[in-house]
């Protein structure tokens, strides 16, 4: 049977799996770590036990957010990815490929913004390409990526964490989905919960990274000293994220679903919009696995940060499978393959616009 692309959004597992892994160009002894599922940088050895460790993604940027949003927003979701492996993003090559109808004001305004974010991340901008283009348009006008550097032991990925680590979840689910509702649909969440409720809401936008989550997460140690696996649960959520990292993993995963922190503010949006919280996009939740002697000290350095997190269950052997309790009823853990957030956000917004 013919397998078809995607309407939207990642390619599923058996394309990548068929069309890319098979071809990935010359084969080289540094490249410790390849695309694979699960895990969002790649690694290659460098001289004196120094590592590179690379990550590539959309620059994704939504006019309507207000370029400062905006410029925000697609730089954290790349650097989010990159903080991941517990070294630091140093440094961006970025590609601008833009729509015709952007102004030398408007790229002012944006790339000041961009900048702006890469100061406080700690990004150095090194290479790049900017140009206007028939056919290109927003919100995905080009590409990044963000290198860092560090010693070959002080780097980790998803492929490193092992049956008996505890799962830590920050922040809680649907992150990102109740960020951008409450920015992009402001009126629509006031007629139905109140001004003063969405306009409390729209901080939330400002969570929707992970880049200090990692950095906090990571100053409990790595690999056998601490933590072993962070991932970012972006398209398909905290449950695509899971499992993700169960298979990059190679074992079964046990989540008490109960446990999974739900602020009533993103209860509430996702509910209006009709949108499982657990499935959609959730740039700003941070999936850590942790050895379990360091579990009680990495959460509380993220609550000394003023991060949310809470254990919410274990990796285990391969054999168990992948499954979750709620209620204490057990059910299977599967990934979603489909994330609901972007088609209820094009809903929301043709909404919005009757308001």
């Amino acid at each position: 049977m013919k397998k078809e692309l995607p309407k939207f959004g990642k390619v599923s597992a058996d394309i990548f799996d068929r069309v890319i892994l098979p071809q990935l160009g010359k084969k080289r002894q540094s490249v410790l770590v390849g695309p694979q599922h699960g895990i969002d940088v790649g690694v290659v050895e460098l001289a004196g036990d120094q590592v590179m460790v690379l990550t590539t993604d959309p620059l994704f940027v939504m006019p309507s957010l207000g370029w400062e949003r905006a410029a925000w927003f697609a730089i954290h979701i790349i650097a989010s990815d990159a903080a991941t492996s517990a070294l630091p993003p140093q440094y961006l090559s970025i590609d601008l490929n833009l729509p015709l109808s952007l102004q030398s004001d408007d790229l002012k305004a944006l790339w000041q913004e961009i900048h702006k974010s890469c100061k406080e991340i700690g990004l150095a901008v090194v290479t790049g390409h900017t140009g206007r283009y028939e056919g290109c348009a927003f919100p995905t006008i080009g590409a990044a990526t963000i290198i860092s550097t560090g010693h070959r032991s002080a780097y980790i990925t998803p492929a490193m964490a092992d049956a008996g680590d505890q799962i830590i979840i920050t922040k809680g689910a649907a992150i990102e989905t109740a960020g951008m509702l409450a920015v992009c649909c402001e009126k629509n969440i006031a007629k139905t919960f109140g001004k003063k409720f969405a306009e409390k809401a729209k901080s939330i936008f400002w969570q929707m990274s992970v880049v200090k989550d990692a950095a906090i997460a990571a100053e409990t140690g790595v690999r056998d000293n601490g933590v072993t696996a962070m991932h970012d649960a972006t398209e398909c959520g905290v449950w695509g994220a899971l499992v993700e990292i169960a298979e990059a993993a190679k074992c079964g995963i046990l989540v008490h679903k109960d446990d999974i922190p739900l602020p009533e503010k993103i209860g509430k949006i996702c509910r209006r919009f009709g949108i499982n919280p657990y499935i959609s996009s959730s740039e700003g939740t941070l999936v850590i696995a942790c050895r379990p002697h360091k579990t009680s000290e990495a959460l509380r350095r993220l609550s000394d940060a003023g991060i949310p997190a809470a254990v919410v269950g274990e990796l285990l052997d391969a054999k168990a499978g992948n499954y979750y309790f709620e209620h204490q009823v057990k059910y299977p853990l599967e990934h979603p393959v489909n994330d609901p957030f972007w088609p209820a956000l094009q809903r929301a917004m043709r909404e919005e616009d009757k308001y």
